[in-house]
């Protein structure tokens, strides 16, 4: 089984910044915006070099090397750059740079979000080898944190339980997800959440592979989930819609890019199904 994504061992990260730089890619963000810059092809890529405008006042920090080029994440103002949210990245670049733009991201809202100490409301400082900022006061290290969360399909005799929440477009229905609460195991959340949110009792769990989702900051793990019991019943205040869908019919569905839509695709395969024409 290909795990998602399949793995990139061309990137190496690190946070130590090089000595010399022949080669980089700059992923620039004006807060939560990205810069968005299009080659010939319509397709989003980041940015060679940075000009005089974009040097002024920003905040570099170095992501590591991907394929011999120097990779580093920006925080500038972009003032009248074309520019846009993380996801409007999603259909105008390939999935290693989506994501290696969602990893600058998380570094500069963590970044951004860790200037003064959480304890004592001293001001910070960069740790001298390690991705981190340290209160010289407390010596508590901050850290990039990352929010870990499952996502699961529910399948039961070559039919899926898909849902959709109030914040999804029209029509479009996905797997179900949560985050992991304190104290609790990975499989434990999958039971807790399919439950809460539908009402259904799953078995025989079966991961299939993770992908670091910077909406915020999540680490998405991926589970099939046999039913087992119940009958939907819906959380209201967060799902809109939940049904039993045939493999043969299924509704709008996540596009290639998120884990959600690769789980649907590796059950349609093992199904027997042509997934190329869903």
């Amino acid at each position: 089984m290909e795990i998602w994504p399949a793995s990139d061992t061309t990137f190496t990260a690190d946070n130590r910044h090089p000595n010399s730089i022949d080669a980089a890619y700059y992923f620039i963000f004006d807060g939560n915006e990205v810069l968005l810059e299009f080659n010939e092809s319509d397709q989003w890529v980041p940015l060679s070099k940075l000009d005089d405008e974009l040097r002024e006042d920003s905040v570099r920090h170095y992501m590591g090397e991907f394929s011999g080029i120097d990779c580093f994440a920006v925080e500038a103002k972009l003032k009248s750059r074309s520019k846009g949210g993380l996801r409007s990245l999603i259909g105008q670049t390939d999935h290693f740079m989506f994501s290696l733009a969602g990893r600058a991201a998380q570094i500069l809202d963590w970044y951004r979000t860790h200037q003064y100490c959480g304890k004592c409301g001293q001001k910070t400082e960069d740790h001298p080898e390690d991705r981190a900022m340290v209160c010289q006061q407390c010596s508590i290290h901050s850290y990039p944190r990352l929010s870990p969360s499952i996502i699961t399909l529910v399948h039961n005799e070559g039919q899926v339980l898909l849902a959709r929440n109030h914040r999804f477009p029209r029509g479009m229905y996905s797997t179900l997800a949560g985050f992991v609460e304190p104290g609790e195991s990975i499989e434990e959340t999958v039971h807790r959440e399919v439950f809460e949110e539908v009402g259904v009792k799953v078995k025989n769990l079966e991961y299939l592979g993770s992908q670091p989702w910077a909406f915020p900051n999540s680490l998405m793990l991926g589970f099939l989930a046999e039913y087992d019991s119940g009958e939907i019943v819906l959380q209201e205040e967060e799902i809109a819609d939940a049904q039993w869908f045939s493999c043969q019919s299924l509704p709008m569905i996540p596009g290639k890019v998120a884990i959600s839509r690769w789980i649907i695709d590796t059950y349609l395969q093992r199904m027997g199904l042509n997934i190329s024409l869903l």
